[in-house]
């Protein structure tokens, strides 16, 4: 009989990802986090985005957070975004496959994330 360890990143009650090493869960994780704070951020700019748009806007940034660290601090990048995120795919999980599944069970993370705290300050 064989043993099968698997990390599945909870977020609100739901299992959202499956990963088969902690590392790849904690970034996960990490990468969620650091998209409702992009999200909350943006939310109160006055800058006018539809909802959606912002979920995916948001999710881009913390995935490509280091890209976006270096121009911020008027570095250039060494490859373009796209190439960035695919050879993130490439090198990534079986069982977390496609960034469009995962942009959208994130964004519906971040809004159910949105909605426990509207609740909770109501």
């Amino acid at each position: 009989m064989a043993v099968i360890v698997k990390y599945v990143v909870v977020r609100d009650g739901k299992a959202d990802m499956i990963f088969t090493t902690k590392k790849e869960a904690d970034a996960y994780d990490k990468m969620l986090d650091i998209a409702e704070r992009l999200h909350e951020f943006l939310r109160t700019a006055e800058v006018d985005i539809a909802e959606d748009k912002l979920d995916e806007l948001t999710f881009f940034m913390a995935q490509h957070r280091e890209s976006i660290g270096r121009l911020l601090r008027g570095a250039n990048l060494d490859a373009p975004l796209r190439e960035e995120a695919s050879s993130a795919l490439a090198g990534g999980n079986e069982e977390a496959t496609g960034a469009t599944a995962a942009a959208s069970q994130t964004s519906d993370t971040l809004k159910r994330g949105r909605a426990a705290k509207s609740k909770a300050v109501a």
